[in-house]
């Protein structure tokens, strides 16, 4: 029988450490993909989140509910686990975890962080563009919805929806990786979906894409306003991610991280 090491836990955590295996696996797959992969599947999780918006603004204009909204849109989130399209902050957790395990290098991170935040912005633009088009009805509550991120301006309370932003999705992915069947993902996809929805939580990509469809309908404010709640919320949402959820679930399992480390050092 042998002794165990410093680092070893004194009860295995079987499913958490299957679920580390899981991130570091899938993170190391993510950063190792090609720039045309890179540009098509970021851009394509500015489409899928489009689909949520659409939801919205269609549910908000007829009911004039923010709960019945915010369900609607959480099917962005169900087209974004289903397609397997990409969202900024869903890459605080599962490529972290590879970086740390020393499976890919720090500058691969860096590179899908920054890719992926451009083109969910540049495909939540044009899609925000082609509803505001197909759907003249929609302007002013396109108009109202942005507003509420606008109003918040750069303060404590548009921080802390931000970080409740990064927590959100972050603590989604994880979920999401807990299970292999994409039943179950899809119940924290409509879970974390009606609560950033229903609750106007300040997160970059969904805050933007309600401004862009308010831009394209006229809207009171410019893109500098837009420009400035995005780079907030940006801030925000990578510290609660990365502080809130990524940094406790790997000191769960310390011996994983430390194993895998040995193992690619």
């Amino acid at each position: 029988m042998h002794a165990r090491s410093a680092g070893e836990p004194d009860v295995a955590q079987a499913d958490t450490e299957r679920t580390f295996d899981r991130l570091v696996d899938e993170g190391t797959q993510r950063l190792g993909r090609s720039w045309s992969g890179l540009l098509a599947t970021g851009t394509l999780g500015g489409l899928d989140i489009g689909v949520g918006v659409l939801g919205l603004l269609l549910v908000e204009h007829a009911t004039g509910s923010t709960l019945l909204g915010g369900l609607a849109f959480a099917i962005g989130f169900v087209a974004l686990t289903l397609a397997r399209s990409e969202l900024f902050t869903e890459d605080f957790l599962v490529p972290v975890a590879a970086v740390v395990a020393k499976a890919s290098p720090l500058t691969a991170l860096l590179r899908l962080w920054v890719v992926t935040l451009a083109t969910n912005l540049a495909g939540g633009w044009v899609i925000t563009w082609i509803l505001m088009a197909g759907f003249p009805s929609l302007h002013e509550t396109a108009i109202e919805s942005a507003g509420t991120y606008i109003r918040l301006g750069i303060g404590w309370q548009a921080f802390a929806l931000a970080l409740t932003g990064g927590f959100l999705i972050t603590l989604m992915t994880h979920m999401q990786h807990s299970t292999n069947s994409d039943g179950v993902r899809l119940v924290p996809a409509v879970g974390m979906g009606f609560l950033l929805g229903a609750g106007s939580v300040n997160h970059a990509v969904v805050a933007s894409l309600l401004c862009f469809a308010a831009l394209h309908a006229g809207a009171p404010f410019g893109y500098g306003d837009w420009a400035g709640l995005a780079a907030f919320a940006a801030l925000g949402n990578m510290l609660g991610g990365l502080l809130l959820v990524t940094m406790l679930r790997l000191l769960q399992v310390p011996h994983k991280v430390s194993e895998e480390r040995r193992h690619r050092a």
